[in-house]
């Protein structure tokens, strides 16, 4: 291969090397105008075209010429700074996927209030999202172990569901529920796929905490009782974007649409 099947791009000091049919995969832009000469803001320098832009953020824009599909790591956060790059370069495609990237992207946000109270541990867990406490409605068992002089047979709890007061939030509390003892009722928490019942409030809520974990939910903030408040509030967020972002249509071919490259 001889080097005139190279080109060789000096991005913010990062050096990139590709193929010109990469840089000309969208006739319109920016990168194939500056092969051509229609474009004089870039100047090569050593055998090099010098572009005075973010070399980080051309590494993904060099990717999606290369792939047809734009592909971010998980803890990215730079969306609206790359899209700047694309409207720079003029790569319109880019720019609309990064656009459908942006109204894609939701956030869902659980808020956990937990209040530990003599024998008793009561929960309410709000959510932004009605999917999510469906789902911990579904998972969370509430066991009542009735009074003896209740029922004969201590064996067998009554399950319930948790109270959904609303579509957006959950209750349920845990531990003893009488005054004397002979009158006392015990209820047990449970949270698939955890088979254990648990009546302890500060293990359930090591549970609970652990469940939403697994959802992909991340604590962002805690909020622990001051003097005359009582309740504790853990809140967490999820961020859901798409996986990977591909165009629908494939750019038609350079050599249709391009104009022959001027002569000096």
């Amino acid at each position: 291969m001889s080097g005139q099947d190279l080109v060789t791009l000096n991005v913010g000091g990062r050096i990139f090397t590709t193929r010109p049919s990469t840089l000309k995969q969208f006739p319109a832009s920016r990168l194939a105008g500056m092969l051509d000469g229609r474009d004089q803001e870039f100047k090569t320098v050593d055998g090099q075209i010098f572009v005075d832009r973010d070399g980080a953020l051309f590494s993904f824009i060099l990717d999606f010429l290369r792939n047809h599909e734009l592909l971010l790591p998980s803890d990215f956060a730079d969306h609206h700074r790359l899209q700047r790059e694309a409207l720079f370069y003029e790569l319109d495609s880019l720019v609309d996927l990064l656009s459908q990237f942006l109204l894609q992207s939701r956030s869902a946000v659980m808020e956990v209030h937990f209040l530990n109270q003599n024998t008793q541990a009561f929960f309410r867990v709000f959510g932004s999202c009605s999917k999510t406490i469906e789902m911990l409605s579904g998972r969370i068992t509430m066991f009542v172990e009735r009074p003896t002089a209740l029922t004969r047979n201590r064996n067998s709890p009554l399950a319930l569901p948790p109270q959904r007061p609303s579509h957006h939030d959950l209750l349920f509390q845990c531990g003893s529920d009488g005054a004397a003892e002979n009158q006392a009722g015990v209820r047990y928490i449970s949270i698939k796929p955890d088979n254990r019942k648990l009546a302890n409030g500060t293990n359930v809520l090591g549970l609970l905490v652990d469940t939403l974990l697994k959802e992909g939910f991340h604590l962002v903030s805690t909020r622990t009782p001051a003097s005359g408040e009582k309740s504790e509030c853990y809140v967490f967020e999820r961020i859901t974007t798409p996986q990977v972002l591909g165009m629908s249509k494939t750019p038609k071919s350079e050599t249709t649409t391009m104009p022959a490259p001027s002569q000096k």
